[in-house]
């Protein structure tokens, strides 16, 4: 059986799986604490809503079944207990079958969350943390060393997650051929890091190196993941180094932490590998069974990306087992921002108390420097920041947003930094306005302390109250 186990990779398994655990503990955590606003019975995009319209086979899903809010909670915690199990190597003591049977619990999972989550659940991290999470259910335990033909797979997800990026920049803005792309991209990314204005303000020489440092890492060094050892550890290696630089720069949810830890699958770490009996058959079967399926469906990810018309992130089957990636194919080059006030006043004037919503993440007091939040992810403040792109993009959440602000809604008030408004004494009327924000110079920052500075731009949503709620005189 030499031909289908690779021992020198048994540490590089070992540290794979515990921080793919992590991932997925981050992904049920996020979806414990934030699913009723988002997409519960009352939620803006309700489940329910969602399961009437869209078949089982489209989108398969435990909550095609049944769902309730208490049920959609039980399975993301228990998907949180089984991500904290195999963190702790439950994995590594249990029959190979037994361990199979772990790692695809989480996976089964998520991608209930995933076939259900709508629009908040669209981006393509989600399907590669699926992706990963399959492959990972074939990859065994202490009972066999790591299958090689699994080893190349999760190589050929790391080629096409670096690659297909590459690609989409090439063929995309024109300020990734002119190496400019930096001198917007940290200013205008959907939610800044704590480390963002510094990254912006580099020298623009920095900036252009910074550029060209990531086509050679995302177009060159992905092709020498398949050449022999050292070199495939050292193609992962600054792989890993460039992800890094990506998490200091910006809150890009766990997209950098899965890039990160599909790398570590490639690396060979030295040591000796423990002496363990030839795999079993059945299991021999059904990983070359996965693999050739996993290849056939790798022909659609592979005509995408060649095409002329690549386009981003997109998953070719309903379970997400063979996708196509890239980010950022675009950049903007000014930034907008969609802040909502609220009012208790029984007329709202212009001149009215208007007092603004705080969102945890995304920018809203120029005073108020951004923080690091990544890996977890703050659903509603990246969806905000595609809103200011353009109203199309919120046209299905952003108005039942509104109302439940109006109701001092519990659940969706927990998405938030902070309301101006008491739990008992909810505002008589909110409105949107969209703001420019633009990044300080070192100058501004001395003398303000703000790190933005905004400048008003147009009404987004007037002055609205709930239905049915008569002014007071």
């Amino acid at each position: 059986m030499d031909w289908f186990i690779a021992p020198d990779y048994w540490t590089s398994r070992l540290v794979f799986q515990r921080a793919l655990a992590g991932v997925y503990l981050v992904a049920f955590l996020t979806a414990a604490l934030q699913f009723r606003a988002l997409m519960g019975e009352r939620g803006m995009l309700p489940v329910p809503r969602f399961v009437e319209r869209v078949p089982f086979k489209a989108a398969p899903s435990l909550f095609q079944l049944h769902y309730s809010d208490r049920f959609f909670a039980a399975c993301a915690w228990a998907g949180c207990a089984v991500s904290v199990a195999l963190l702790a190597g439950v994995d590594s003591v249990v029959p190979l079958w037994g361990a199979m049977l772990l790692w695809l619990i989480p996976w089964a999972l998520y991608l209930s969350i995933v076939n259900v989550g709508q629009t908040w659940y669209s981006f393509g991290w989600e399907s590669l943390l699926l992706e990963v999470g399959f492959l990972a259910v074939f990859l065994g335990n202490d009972e066999v060393a790591p299958p090689i033909v699994v080893l190349f797979l999760l190589r050929w997800i790391l080629f096409r997650v670096e690659f297909g990026a590459g690609l989409i920049k090439m063929r995309g803005d024109a300020c990734w051929r002119k190496l400019t792309c930096l001198d917007h991209h940290h200013e205008t990314q959907p939610m800044p890091g704590p480390l963002s204005w510094f990254f912006h303000h580099l020298p623009k020489p920095v900036h252009r190196v910074e550029v060209a440092a990531n086509h050679v890492t995302q177009l060159l060094v992905p092709v020498l993941l398949f050449t022999p050892q050292p070199i495939a550890t050292a193609a992962a290696a600054l792989m890993i180094v460039t992800q890094l630089w990506l998490v200091l720069s910006g809150n890009f949810s766990w997209l950098n932490w899965i890039t990160i830890v599909l790398a570590l699958s490639a690396v060979r770490f030295p040591g000796d590998p423990p002496s363990v009996p030839a795999p079993p058959l059945w299991y021999v079967i059904v990983v070359l069974a996965v693999a050739v399926l996993l290849v056939g469906l790798s022909y659609h990810p592979v005509a995408n990306m060649i095409s002329r018309r690549q386009i981003m992130n997109r998953s070719f089957d309903p379970l997400h087992l063979v996708n196509t990636y890239g980010a950022f194919g675009s950049v903007s080059r000014v930034r907008y921002e969609v802040v909502i006030e609220g009012t208790a006043d029984d007329v709202p004037r212009e001149d009215s108390d208007w007092r603004e919503y705080e969102f945890r993440g995304k920018p809203g007091d120029p005073r108020r420097w951004p923080r690091q939040f990544a890996p977890y992810h703050l659903r509603l403040d990246w969806l905000m920041w595609f809103a200011a792109l353009s109203p199309a993009y919120a046209g299905s959440w952003f108005g039942t947003l509104m109302e439940r602000l109006l109701e001092n809604d519990r659940a969706t008030l927990k998405l938030l930094r902070r309301s101006p408004f008491p739990p008992d004494a909810p505002p008589r009327y909110v409105r949107a306005r969209l703001f420019r924000y633009r990044y300080t110079t070192w100058r501004e920052l001395r003398e303000t302390g703000a790190c933005w500075e905004r400048t008003y731009v147009r009404e987004y949503l007037p002055p609205t109250r709930l239905a049915g709620v008569a002014q007071r005189s």
